[in-house]
């Protein structure tokens, strides 16, 4: 699976992942110390990942050195030059000759010190890189981290081990299994019930396959390789939750009603006709508990685990209540399917594929969606790195395929932040989108 955003990706839209702290009165001595101690406690981060037949192998940097990843940039960026700054950065390529990953930081911005981490999405997904901070940042600055890092060790025969233990103890079940009861009770033998599994497992791919393409609106331009990014002011997670729980949704069910109205309103401004508009959001779901014992993965390991699923947006919708219910409706649907298990199953099926018959998988699954949308939660106090407060936390994912614009949000310290990155031939300028993502949360 983490050779799978190598094997999917394309030079106009690479898998990889952008996350800035702002830390207070934090410096480049300081940074390097910590890094060096804590991040490089993880084996994965000295290694890089090289193409050897029949695919993706890590191999350890002979020539690993620290400064190889860290960049200082001396200017006093307000915040709209920091925001240009950064959006440069998302489109300056990471050397595949190193492990694909690198720090800048920008000591005297205004408001506090800036780091920003771009990194490659095969070392880990967004809940592995906040688990990795989570541990390394505690939440007293004379605090020391207590549990970290990870070695990294090849393990290939987990699979044959995971999949043997599920057919041994199927076998057993089946062989001890009392004779079945009668239909009137509901009781099936374990073997009608593998039948049952079988039968929805082959409902459940081809609902998948058939689910229709989105619309050719502007958000499925061809991609131009240049993308920009935005993100908001600190706003209170209170708001979110008081919308939420008025209306008996979740705080993803509300982020992805913002979603709806910001994309129905430049749609509009395009002059297109929203009635027959079908518009999906491909939106990460962690697998983590539902993996076998045998694969999954243990409290400090690095590695992508987690599925997708496909949520229609409803840019039909004509208020605010609406875009949310139905929302609402689609999420309490799919959480029941088996859509996640199945999408993380073919996106990691990609890298054992033929390059040729690799894009139509990733067809298959990124036709049906025109943005990212991920909400991923952060810790519920302040933390510290390297003893410095940590003000503010954002990131931007990573859109696959043809897919341009992704939108996140993540907690931290009671407040949430939005955050836009687009290719330039979806949106030139990301900020108005991300104002109307705002405005509709102040209609809640």
């Amino acid at each position: 699976m983490d050779s799978a955003w190598l094997a999917l990706e394309r030079p106009e839209n690479p898998m990889t992942i952008t996350v800035m702290l702002r830390v207070e009165g934090l410096t480049p001595a300081r940074l390097y110390d910590f890094l060096e101690v804590y991040w490089l406690a993880w084996e994965r981060f000295r290694y890089m990942p090289v193409a050897r037949a029949p695919g993706w192998w890590w191999e350890r940097d002979p020539s690993f050195a620290l400064h190889h990843h860290i960049e200082v940039v001396h200017k006093p960026l307000d915040e709209a030059a920091l925001q240009d700054w950064v959006s440069a950065r998302l489109n300056q390529p990471l050397p595949d000759y190193r492990p694909r990953w690198k720090f800048w930081l920008v000591p005297d911005a205004e408001g506090g010190a800036a780091l920003l981490l771009r990194i490659h999405h095969c070392y880990a997904d967004g809940l592995s890189l906040l688990g990795v901070f989570d541990r390394i940042c505690p939440p007293s600055p004379q605090q020391a981290p207590a549990l970290y890092g990870a070695a990294e060790q090849a393990d290939p025969g987990r699979w044959y081990r995971s999949a043997g233990a599920w057919l041994s103890s199927l076998a057993a079940m089946t062989e001890t299994a009392p004779e079945p009861l009668t239909t009137e009770t509901g009781s099936r033998s374990p073997l009608e019930r593998v039948a049952m599994q079988g039968l929805r497992l082959v409902n459940e791919v081809s609902q998948f396959l058939v689910e229709p393409e989105d619309s050719p609106t502007r958000l499925k331009r061809p991609l131009l390789g240049r993308r920009s990014c935005r993100w908001s002011r600190p706003v209170a997670l209170a708001g979110f939750r008081e919308a939420a729980a008025k209306t008996g949704a979740t705080i993803n069910d509300v982020l992805l009603s913002c979603v709806s109205a910001a994309v129905r309103r430049h749609i509009e401004a395009d002059g297109e006709s929203l009635d027959d508009t079908i518009l999906h959001a491909a939106v990460p779901v962690d697998i983590r508990r539902q993996l076998p014992e045998g694969i999954r993965p243990g409290e400090l390991d690095l590695g992508n685990f987690f599925g997708t699923v496909f949520v229609p947006l409803p840019v039909d919708g004509d208020s605010s209540l609406e875009r949310l219910y139905r929302v609402k409706h689609e999420t309490r649907r799919l959480k029941r399917t088996w859509q996640p298990g199945i999408s993380w199953g073919l996106a990691g099926s990609a890298s054992l594929l033929p390059g040729a018959w690799r894009q139509p998988i990733a067809d298959l699954m990124y036709r049906k969606a025109s943005a990212v949308v991920s909400n991923v939660p952060g810790t519920h106090d302040e933390r510290y790195l390297a003893g410095c407060r940590i003000r503010e936390q954002m990131f931007w994912v990573p859109q696959a395929g043809n897919i341009g614009l992704g939108v996140s949000i993540v907690s931290y310290a009671g407040q949430v932040q939005f955050g836009v990155v687009a290719d330039e031939a979806i949106l030139p300028q990301p900020g108005p989108f991300l104002d109307d993502c705002l405005a509709e949360l102040e209609r809640f």
